[in-house]
């Protein structure tokens, strides 16, 4: 691989700054230049060099590593980075084959090189026609995602250069310099995240995709400690404790016991009326980001879960909705249940690859003005 600029390896370094982002980073365009740049002078086909010249140029703190290591592990067929004396080594879910390669083991230079093409490619294809090996790869990917999400401003304030007289930090510096008003202090609120919710759709028609999306789900839980999980089909489930777990499979597994209407109907009007009724309203959808995550086939009645997803758009702060099927060639939101609740989403996303979760993952942080689809 070489990656220069105008080699073969820049796409692959765009493919892996993009993960790094959709996993917290900050890996500017400017920051994947001065990456493209450093791997002129070193030897991008070791492993090593290339560790260390993505991690020299794309991290911006100490909050960037232990996410970088892990995103850097998944994208290039799991080979464990380079340790580091301080900080100890990250487990990462490691595939039983490596797409490119015959089995498993470690891949050298030439395979690391074919791998991180792949994952590229990988990035953009259907979920649902993934082999087994491919399928891995992608899990431990979406397992380095992480849904920073939406903030609010708090009732408590902090210091602050700019914004409204800090009356008392004013006195009290007043005080301390013998009554001589030296500087005025400031204050601002204090930012908080916002809840998120999240309504994963397990029926048959989902069940392509309902693993990767109940992994995205794992990932914001596990980044945000008060993220809300709910599965739907002919029936409503809190798996929020199940997803409480570090480890993305055991967390499934647990998931799957707790689950019991697995590849059956949708009922999305009735639950939803039902996932307001007990939680909504008394909270947990209150000023939160919404995420529903279904291709929109709705059993009972179409005009209930319009009426639904009113309430629902009249209580959260957002509503979002990602449909695997947007991302197929010639779709249209043409099923009742879509029709109904199109009026009412803020952001219609698809969710049918790797890279339409890393987008989702972008579009649960925006600000209401960036929004992609307004409300009718």
């Amino acid at each position: 691989m070489t990656p220069g600029a105008s080699g073969d390896g820049a796409p692959t370094l765009v493919g892996f700054a993009s993960t790094l982002r959709a996993a917290g980073v900050d890996a500017t365009p400017d920051r994947v230049h001065q990456t493209v740049l450093a791997t002129e002078h070193l030897d991008p086909a070791r492993r090593r060099d290339l560790y260390w010249a993505g991690r020299l140029t794309l991290c911006s703190g100490p909050d960037d590593l232990q996410r970088y290591d892990r995103v850097f592990e998944a994208y290039f067929a799991g080979e464990a980075a380079p340790p580091r004396r301080s900080v100890p080594p990250v487990t990462v879910v490691r595939p039983v084959a490596v797409p490119g390669t015959d089995g498993p083991g470690d891949p050298g230079p030439d395979d690391a090189a074919a791998t991180a093409s792949e994952v590229v490619v990988l990035r953009h294809r259907d979920l649902a026609v993934l082999s087994p090996a491919e399928r891995e790869t992608v899990r431990a990917l979406i397992a380095a995602i992480d849904p920073v999400g939406a903030t609010r401003l708090s009732r408590r304030h902090r210091p602050s250069h700019r914004g409204a007289l800090d009356t008392r930090r004013t006195v009290r510096a007043m005080l301390r310099r013998g009554g001589e008003p030296v500087r005025l202090e400031h204050r601002a609120r204090r930012p908080r995240p916002r809840r998120l919710v999240l309504l994963i759709d397990v029926s048959g028609s989902m069940q392509p995709y309902a693993d990767a999306f109940l992994r995205f789900a794992h990932a914001a839980a596990r980044a945000r400690p008060g993220t809300e999980v709910f599965t739907i089909g002919t029936r409503l489930t809190r798996v929020t404790r199940e997803m409480r777990g570090r480890d993305p499979s055991a967390a499934l597994l647990a998931v799957s016991g707790s689950v019991p209407d697995w590849s059956g109907g949708t009922r999305l009007g009735e639950l939803l009326k039902a996932f307001l009724d007990r939680w909504g309203q008394r909270g947990l959808a209150r000023g939160a980001v919404v995420l529903v995550a279904s291709d929109g086939w709705e059993r009972g009645d179409a005009t209930l879960l319009g009426e639904q997803m009113r309430r629902l758009a009249r209580l959260a702060h957002r509503v979002v909705w990602a449909n695997p099927h947007r991302g197929q060639p010639g779709y249209a939101p043409m099923t009742a249940g879509m029709l109904a609740a199109l009026p009412h989403v803020d952001d219609f996303v698809d969710g049918h690859s790797l890279a339409a979760l890393q987008h989702l993952a972008v579009v649960l942080s925006r600000r209401p003005e960036e929004q992609v689809v307004r409300r009718a």
